[in-house]
Parts: C-alpha cells; sequence; structure tokens
C-alpha cells in the first residue's frame, strides 16, 4: 500500500479552482487533445474525458461509487429476462441549443448510432436491439433480441450519449449536449472552453462558472505551469511528477486505482508453463509490494485478479498464492525442476512501467532458479508475435478495465480460445460461468458467478495479476469535489472552491 497522503481504494475526489472577476474558474492540464468533439463518430478516449457528464449525458451514468445510476432518465427498470429495457425520461430538460429533451432525441440518437452510414465507433454496442418503442414523449422502450446483461454498462459510456434530433451540422467541432457545461470555444493545440449551462436541470449544479482543459503533453511543462499557478490541476502524472511536489503545502496528489489491470501474461500452452505447478511456484515467487514500490513509487493497488477494486465485481485474491520462496521450489522440484530452468521474457520496450516491472520481476524468480532472458521489442512486434501468434513465454502487459464484468473477462470464456493467453488453458467450469454471465441480469447471481470466475482463474494461474497502477492528481490545496472514478473522464459538475 501507498503510505504517501490519503489514497482511496476506490475513489478520492479532487478539483481545483480559483475565483477570476467574482466568478469560479477552474483550469486543468491534460496530456491529451480530442482529436473531435464528437464521441458517436470518433473512439478517441480523449473525447469521452472532457466532455462526458459535463457536456453530453446518456440516459444512465456510472457514478463515483461504481454503480450505474439513472442521469437523462429519471429511472428505469430491466426485466427478469433482461430483454426489456424501460426508461422514463427527465421532463423540463433542454439541449444547449434550447430545444427540450424527449423520447423522439433518445430514438432519433440510437437510430443514427446503429446507421453504418453514421461511421459509429462501436456499432456492435447495439447489435442486440430488436426494436425501440416510445408510448408517450417521455418513456422509451428497447425490446432486445436476446438477453445483454452489459447492455446498462454500455448506455453509460460516450459512445451512447443522448444528441437533440435535429443533429448540429458540426458536432465534431461545436458538441450540443443537455450537460452542466456548454461548448464555448476550442483553440486546436492549446485549450478547449467550457461555460456554466444556466438551464441545467439539477439546481445548483454546476458550482463554477467556466471550466478551461488546456493541452499540455510534456509533464515536465505542466508541472511548471502550476507551480506558476497557471493552471491549477494536472491530470494523470506520472509518479515522479507527485514526488516533486510532496511536502509542498501548496499543492495536494491523490490517486486512486485506474481500472488498469497489469499482469505478466503465461503461455499455458507451453513447457514448463503448461504445468500447474509450476504456474503456483511462479506465483509464489512473486512479492507484489516490492513490484509496486520499485515501478510506481507505492502509487499502485496489488490485484489477484483480472478485475480492479475500482470494479464492484471485484474479489480481492492476492492472498490465494503468497510470497513464499520455499514453497516456491519446492513446487518446482516437485514438476520435475529442482534447479529451476530458462525463460524468456518479452517486454513491449516502449512502456516504461511493464519494462520496471519486467526487470524487477527477473530479479525475483532467480532467487527461486527460473533465469529469465528479458527481450525488449517494439510495439508493432509485440502486437505480431505475441498478441496474434502467441508465440512468446511470458510477457508483460496492462488491460484497460471495462465497466461490465462479462466484458472485462470475456478473453478467458469459450469463445476466446485463440486469445494470446488463453491458448492452452482449459476450464469447461469457467466456460460454463463466463457464458451464464452474458445472459444473466440479476446483480446477486451476477456477483457470484464473476467472483466464482475470478477464482477459478486466480487458482488456476492462468496470469499473474500484478497491480492496477494508480491515476495521480495534482492540485491546489483548495480542491475539492473533483472524483477520480470513472477514470475514463473528468468530470468537473461537482467542482467547488473550498472555503
Amino acid at each position: 500500500m501507498c503510505k504517501r497522503s490519503l489514497i482511496a481504494l476506490a475513489i478520492l475526489a479532487v478539483t481545483a479552482v480559483f475565483l477570476v472577476h467574482g466568478s469560479a474558474k477552474v483550469v486543468i492540464a491534460i496530456p491529451d487533445e480530442p482529436p473531435s468533439l464528437d464521441p458517436t463518430t470518433n473512439a478517441s478516449a480523449a473525447i469521452d474525458q472532457v466532455l462526458n457528464q459535463n457536456v453530453y449525458e446518456g440516459l444512465v451514468k456510472v457514478t463515483p461509487t461504481g454503480e450505474i445510476e439513472a442521469a437523462l432518465a429519471e429511472s428505469f427498470e430491466v426485466s427478469p429476462d433482461g430483454q426489456t429495457y424501460t426508461f422514463h425520461l427527465r421532463q423540463g430538460v433542454t439541449f444547449h441549443n434550447g430545444a427540450p429533451f424527449t423520447a423522439s432525441d433518445v430514438v432519433a440518437t440510437f437510430e443514427r448510432d446503429m446507421d453504418p452510414v453514421t461511421g459509429h465507433p462501436h456499432p456492435e454496442y447495439y447489435a442486440h436491439i430488436e426494436q425501440i418503442e416510445t408510448p408517450d414523449s417521455y418513456t422509451v422502450i428497447f425490446r432486445m433480441a436476446e438477453t445483454d446483461a452489459a447492455f446498462l454498462s454500455l448506455l453509460a459510456l460516450g459512445d451512447s450519449v443522448i444528441l437533440p434530433k435535429r443533429i448540429p451540422e458540426d458536432l465534431a467541432h461545436h458538441p450540443v449536449g443537455t450537460g452542466p457545461f456548454q461548448f464555448s470555444e476550442w483553440v486546436v493545440g492549446d485549450r478547449l472552453h467550457l461555460e456554466r449551462y444556466p438551464d441545467y436541470y439539477h439546481e445548483g449544479v454546476p458550482l463554477l462558472e467556466e471550466v478551461t482543459f488546456r493541452f499540455i503533453p510534456d509533464f515536465a511543462s505542466a508541472l511548471a505551469a502550476l507551480l506558476a499557478g497557471d493552471v491549477d490541476v494536472i491530470a494523470k502524472v506520472p509518479a515522479e511528477i507527485a514526488l516533486s511536489v510532496e511536502g509542498d503545502q501548496r499543492f495536494q496528489t491523490v490517486a486512486g486505482p485506474q481500472n488498469l489491470v497489469q499482469i505478466m501474461a503465461i503461455n499455458n500452452a507451453r513447457e514448463p508453463f503448461s504445468d500447474l505447478r509450476v504456474r503456483q511456484a511462479v506465483a509464489h515467487a512473486l512479492d507484489r509490494a516490492t513490484i509496486i514500490e520499485g515501478t510506481m513509487f507505492g502509487y499502485g493497488i496489488p490485484i489477484g485478479s483480472h478485475l480492479t477494486p475500482a470494479s464492484p465485481y471485484y474479489v480481492d485474491l492476492t492472498g490465494l498464492y503468497p510470497y513464499d520462496v520455499e514453497e516456491a521450489q519446492r513446487l518446482l522440484a516437485a514438476a520435475g525442476f529442482p534447479n529451476g530452468f530458462t525463460a524468456t521474457l518479452m517486454l513491449p520496450q516502449n512502456y516504461e512501467i511493464h519494462v520496471r516491472t519486467g526487470e524487477i520481476i527477473a530479479d525475483q524468480l532467480s532467487r527461486v532458479g527460473i533465469d529469465l532472458e528479458i527481450e525488449l521489442i517494439e510495439w508493432g512486434q509485440w502486437l505480431s508475435r505475441v498478441y496474434t501468434d502467441a508465440n512468446y513465454d511470458l510477457t508483460i502487459i496492462g488491460h484497460i478495465g471495462k465497466l461490465d464484468p462479462g466484458a472485462m473477462l470475456s478473453a478467458y470464456g469459450p469463445g476466446s480460445k485463440n486469445y494470446y493467453f488463453r491458448r492452452g488453458y482449459e476450464n469447461s467450469r469457467l466456460d460454463a460461468l463466463l457464458e451464464e454471465g452474458c445472459t444473466t441480469v440479476g446483480e446477486g447471481r451476477r456477483a457470484a458467478i464473476y467472483a466464482e470466475a475470478q477464482e477459478i482463474i486466480a487458482r488456476d494461474v492462468v496470469n499473474f495479476f500484478i497491480q492496477d497502477p494508480y491515476q495521480i492528481v495534482v492540485m491546489k490545496q483548495e480542491i475539492t469535489g473533483f472524483h477520480l472514478y470513472p477514470i475514463y473522464l473528468i468530470n468537473v459538475a461537482s467542482v467547488s472552491w473550498s472555503p
């Protein structure tokens, strides 16, 4: 666990605000500029980061604690068979162009999303929609061709935000939504400026009058801007930047899980890793705490499955194979390798965190007789040799978390037998669980399904799960109300200037 500052396991509130001519304003430095301002025609995560829940809204949203709750829908129901979703819409909501929000906007949005001509980046999200009905102006019913347990989580993404039925011609440069902020200005290469929407339906929200996102890809330059007072928040900083302001009373550093699963993938199809005892030995030989300290200076949380603490479905299985060098050596001897063996660890050289992790792991495994030859390869080679061809022994990589646990664990399912870390691994019980999870909508049963699935994956050491490296934010000390989670957006609706 990190010993620096107060760190929540799931979320922490962070913001930066200052008064300009009597109006509340925040300036946030971000490394990536969005290529467009229309998330329904461009898959860039940078669009969602600045616009989702700020300018655009969906029928539902993900809360800072990971639950899905109503947004533009005031409430919703899901039928027991998971094939009918009914949304009761908020009344009195308007778009930033003054048009009223009704069921016809929802229908027009999803018809556009499902139209191949639109170029939606993920039309598969809506593949199970058979019919959309509007019994009145404030009720929308989705009837599904088959049960899709992930549908609600997909509606919470930026891909599913609701647009006015009369789509503005230049949505990519002038977004129009229903959110607490409205678009003001985009200076390409420099900044994106938002202003408070005075007719927002939640009274008292937002608390700020203005928000400016400045695009500063170089973290050293962003730090200089913070120190000079030109920005108030630096989002998603490396651990080294956080360390550089420790002890400075003008600033605070907060961090929390970013829903990134860092793993050492194991080729179960290759000897000696096809032997469970060897994989168990590897698990016992690795000390996650040392790895996290060496790679993230303590800014990370150990994980024991392919979900992270950012997910409400996460089960802590880090104690399943505790660090135990003697037990690792015993297992290796039982598997026929009393003197260890040699293997290759392929690392994508452009990801410094994975390279550092690999070096520490190689040192730890050497203590039980496993000699790793580190091979640094370009990203294109990693995609070809490891991801596509599964031509590797061990590798280290990060998998971005998804909202739905079924989507996150799908690579372990029966339909993914050629996936790079799935080859050579078989477990019929796991297959059955993951298939059941795709068609189960009851939260109690879903939680039980994915708890058991995580335990099977962890016990079989399909991969070694290392950490969720923290998302780290550095900001002025007076900040309050800006949430770290969901990690794919910077929600400033609740930001305020502390008294």
